[in-house]
């Protein structure tokens, strides 16, 4: 049986899902104590690859035991360091009777075990965390959260078994006392709660968070309708237009992005450029008469347009060939800006709203519930999700706030931040942990919503659309590093298109 692997995959399980693939597998014939065994022998070898060999540790590792399974994995971890000659000793509430495939797994470990309490966790190199796992619903309360608040004290590389214990699997939101570890191994999937922010932090970070193959097939999530997704190119990949040697501007679509106003002309230039760096064949800003000859002399690849009246606006969209349109970026807040969105859904257009726009709708989200025939992404950062959606607490359970705001709006929700979730109108949701914190600059969110914008005009559904563009939005940053202004980001989109 392979135990130590590290997927590369989209898949991110809720806790009942990942229960019901450990049930499944159970009752296809596979022991749990054997899922029990693989798990510790896989954990036990990636701690290996972090702390080196036993000379090289340079004191004591503890393993912090709960009273379920999660506890069962933590003492098979225990046996296989001792066995390979490491110092290890065993932390546990002994007042606690284990049951089942837990208690097989204590009675197999022979090394010391002490009582929660009582000897001090001071000195130990490494401080393994298999206290609770992902069933965990409720703060962790007494013994074992004075033991994992003394562990996060401590100076020591910190690993979690599963999920560090006090994480909601579901949420990423600590549950009172948190395990804060360097570095978590989980099985056979990712959990929604380890890729969402603050979670992912608790786990070590993304790149830290490693999954091992303890012998459950995909053939246990079959049955499951999975909604939960890492924001990967796997997950949107099969929808990206790749355009063929015969192709031309027409094939790559046309986007008409609305212009601003003064002071954030720059907004819808940002946005416009960044719709051709991600690939539209043709893009046209319509700028008012008063803004009309800066825009046109500032902008070299894009077709500008006058327009005075919502009027004119809806006559340059009116182009059959515009199957997108961008409001948003710089345009103002007020009505005006809200009579050409209400305009644009009658025009049956694919579109992307962002800043003014949103805020220009709020009290007023109805207007977009009842349109059909085409696919609307919102974009709001927190506080305009705030602003638009009152009722959702998007601080509590930020994937739960964007499901339910797609809902009630009807349109694919892209909630801005730490970790930008993609909320699809089919229930589908991504999460992305790929994106650095020097981002939060003015104007990069114009550059997204451009990119959006972009992918909607050359086809591709909305929620795949919205997810690739959060990702390429993401790895530019990444590209374009610390100090990085908005404009940056244009000349590091083609570098990380797929």
């Amino acid at each position: 049986m392979q135990v130590h692997q590290v997927f590369d995959d989209h898949i991110l399980l809720t806790p009942e899902e990942s229960r019901q693939a450990d049930a499944w597998t159970i009752d296809s014939g596979v022991a749990g104590i054997d899922l029990m065994e693989a798990a510790g022998r896989a954990v036990a070898d990636i701690i290996v690859d972090y702390v080196g060999t036993p000379l090289e540790v340079g004191g004591e590792i503890i393993v912090l035991c709960g009273p379920g399974n999660n506890g069962g994995d933590g003492y098979v971890v225990a046996r296989h360091l001792d066995e390979w000659g490491y110092p290890v000793r065993v932390v546990a509430d002994l007042g606690i009777s284990l049951k089942g495939d837990a208690k097989i797994a204590s009675k197999r470990w022979r090394g010391p075990c002490d009582s929660a309490g009582e000897k001090p966790l001071k000195g130990a190199s490494v401080i393994i965390d298999s206290i609770f796992g992902t069933g965990l619903s409720k703060p962790v309360e007494g013994v074992f959260a004075d033991m994992i608040n003394e562990a996060n004290d401590l100076d020591a590389f910190k690993l979690a078994v599963d999920l560090p214990s006090g994480l909601n699997a579901l949420t990423g939101s600590p549950m009172g006392a948190c395990f804060c570890a360097d570095a978590t191994v989980t099985f056979f999937h990712r959990k929604v709660g380890q890729i969402v922010a603050p979670g992912r932090f608790y786990c070590g970070g993304a790149d830290h968070i490693h999954v091992a193959d303890i012998g459950i097939s995909d053939a246990a999530i079959e049955e499951i309708t999975l909604q939960h997704f890492s924001n990967e190119p796997g997950l949107w990949s099969h929808a990206y237009p790749f355009q063929g040697p015969a192709s031309h501007k027409y094939d790559r679509g046309h986007l008409l992005v609305l212009g601003g106003k003064e002071p954030t002309l720059g907004a819808s230039r940002l946005a416009s450029m960044a719709a051709l760096r991600a690939g539209a064949g043709l893009v046209t800003l319509a700028a008012s008469s008063e803004t009309y000859s800066i825009q046109a002399g500032a902008l070299d690849d894009v077709m500008v347009r006058r327009f005075d009246s919502a009027f004119g606006f809806i006559g340059i969209m009116s182009d059959p060939k515009i199957g997108t349109v961008l409001l948003g970026p710089g345009a103002g807040v007020g009505e005006k800006t809200a009579e050409l969105v209400m305009q644009a859904t009658l025009k049956g257009r694919n579109m992307v709203l962002d800043a003014d726009a949103l805020t220009s709708l709020v009290g007023r989200l109805d207007v977009l519930s009842n349109v059909t025939g085409c696919d609307i992404v919102l974009t709001p950062h927190e506080g305009e999700f705030a602003r638009l959606f009152p009722e959702l607490d998007y601080q509590t359970d930020r994937v739960s706030a964007a499901r339910c705001a797609s809902k009630l709006s009807g349109c694919t929700v892209v909630l801005k931040g730490v970790s930008t979730v993609v909320a699809g109108t089919d229930g589908r949701v991504s999460v992305a942990c790929n994106a650095p914190s020097w981002l939060s600059v003015g104007g990069t969110g114009d550059v997204l919503s451009g990119i959006i914008g972009s992918l909607l005009a050359q086809g591709m559904p909305a929620f795949e659309a919205a997810s690739a563009a959060v990702w390429l939005h993401g790895e530019a940053g990444m590209r374009a590093g610390r100090g990085m202004i908005a404009s940056d980001l244009l000349k590091q989109i083609a570098n990380v298109l797929p």
